[in-house]
């Protein structure tokens, strides 16, 4: 289904393989969320996550909330009009955010879970 607007969540360096083969296949991801940049390593340098990098790279356009409950934050979200959410090793998300998609939100783990 080529028609459905994404919103892809996602940090670390595992959960690019899933956004970039996203973009490779020609779906149509119209906004990332990633963790904020952070000071890392001796220098106390600003770092980016992997997701960001890529998304950059890419062209996407990037969020980065601190907080997910946040009114600005959730309009912004609203205003992507995405219609299916996919999650790769990302925080754990409010009802009103994973709620919002038509088709829903999908949250991709590696872990084995009981």
């Amino acid at each position: 289904m080529r028609n459905l607007r994404i919103v892809f969540m996602g940090t670390p360096e595992f959960a690019v393989a899933t956004l970039e083969k996203l973009v490779q296949e020609g779906y149509q991801v119209v906004g990332v969320i990633t963790a904020p940049d952070k000071p890392a390593g001796r220098g106390r340098k600003i770092h980016e996550s992997s997701v960001k990098q890529y998304a950059k790279k890419a062209g996407l356009h990037i969020m980065q909330p601190t907080n997910l409950k946040d009114k600005e934050f959730l309009d912004e979200l609203r205003s992507l009009r995405a219609n299916l959410q996919i999650v790769v090793a990302f925080r754990m998300l409010p009802k009103q955010v994973w709620s919002m998609p038509e088709y829903g939100t999908f949250n991709l783990h590696a872990s084995l879970l009981p």
